[in-house]
């Protein structure tokens, strides 16, 4: 008995939002939009890349996680580095880790978001 793994991540944004977080996750960062289930809400939208899964979930009293995260691998940190400046997306360094170069982002909504590549 144990935890085997991790199956999603959840992230809130304000409603109404869905479109700039499709824009951010899979246009910006390349994910997927995969079909919610259709017993779920139809507010919100879920991502899918590289084995990591993102679910968007739309909250009525929503706040930006400032501090909580998802860390995502990414195979080409400094083309998404130029890619986020250019649509404005900031950039922030933080301490190494060692085996990884990383930074950390915002989404459009002001959730934090650190992107890593291994070394």
């Amino acid at each position: 008995m144990g935890v085997v793994g991790l199956d999603h991540v959840q992230l809130a944004i304000p409603a109404g939002g869905e479109d700039r977080a499709r824009w951010f996750f899979a246009e910006l960062l390349g994910m997927t939009e995969v079909p919610k289930p259709a017993n779920l809400s139809a507010s919100g939208c879920w991502f899918t890349g590289g084995g990591a899964a993102l679910h968007i979930g739309v909250d009525p009293d929503f706040r930006p996680a400032k501090k909580a995260h998802p860390a995502l691998l990414v195979d080409d940190l400094a083309a998404l580095r130029e890619a986020l400046a250019a649509a404005g997306h900031p950039i922030r360094e933080d301490k190494p880790v060692e085996g990884y170069t990383r930074f950390f982002t915002e989404d459009p909504f002001g959730n934090r978001i650190e992107l890593m590549e291994r070394a």
